[in-house]
């Protein structure tokens, strides 16, 4: 305190009271809290709205995807866009949604898909699809299917070591089970690469 004329008037200079330093402190407590729980519910909202993050649990996808890779997908892919083929989906696995599967689309709505010999044709096509992004030889197969309207016929790209439409008891993948499209790998960190694919030039 300063002495002016005798009377005692407050001094700027001197350091706020405890009661001023706890309510500073609270008040910077609240805004961490605040920028923390807009980010978690950033994250939620990206990560359920906007994007799926997968770890790839098997070589079923290999050599295109590999075994511990991690991945975004798309939830917003097929919100503007039509499932094509060749896209690489997440979906629910048709013989227990509880799990995620992650496949590459082969045949698509209505189409009827034969393997012969390993390799796939669609209808009455004469020239089997490209398979440049199959790994190895394929298993020599004949198995004929035939796709239902707003389904699909999916395949891993490592194809003797992949549980896929071939083989499970609902063959097929509903438009509803489609959780979105793989569209970038960023981890590992030395492989990050996105998911764009035209037949014949690989992934």
């Amino acid at each position: 305190m300063m002495e002016a004329d005798g009377k005692r008037i407050p001094d700027s200079g001197t350091e706020n009271t405890a009661e001023d330093r706890g309510k500073r402190i609270l008040r910077e407590i609240l805004e961490y809290v605040k920028t923390i729980v807009i980010v978690i519910a950033c994250a939620f909202l990206i990560n359920g709205v906007i994007l799926i993050n997968a770890q790839i649990p098997s070589e079923s996808m290999e050599d295109t995807i590999m075994k511990g890779d991690r991945i975004f997908g798309s939830r917003l892919a097929y919100r503007f866009g039509e499932v094509e083929r060749f896209d690489i989906i997440i979906f629910r696995y048709p013989d227990d949604p509880s799990q995620y599967f992650i496949k590459r689309v082969i045949g698509l709505p209505g189409e009827e898909v034969h393997i012969r010999g390993g390799l796939v044709y669609i209808g009455e096509e004469t020239e089997p699809l490209d398979n440049s992004f199959v790994k190895g030889t394929e298993r020599a197969e004949d198995l004929d299917f035939s796709v239902p309207d707003g389904c699909y016929f999916v395949m891993g790209d490592n194809r003797n070591h992949s549980n896929d439409s071939r083989y499970w008891k609902q063959h097929y993948v509903s438009e509803k089970a489609i959780l979105g499209k793989a569209v970038f790998r960023y981890w590992p960190i030395t492989k990050i690469k996105g998911f764009e694919y035209k037949p014949g030039d690989g992934v």
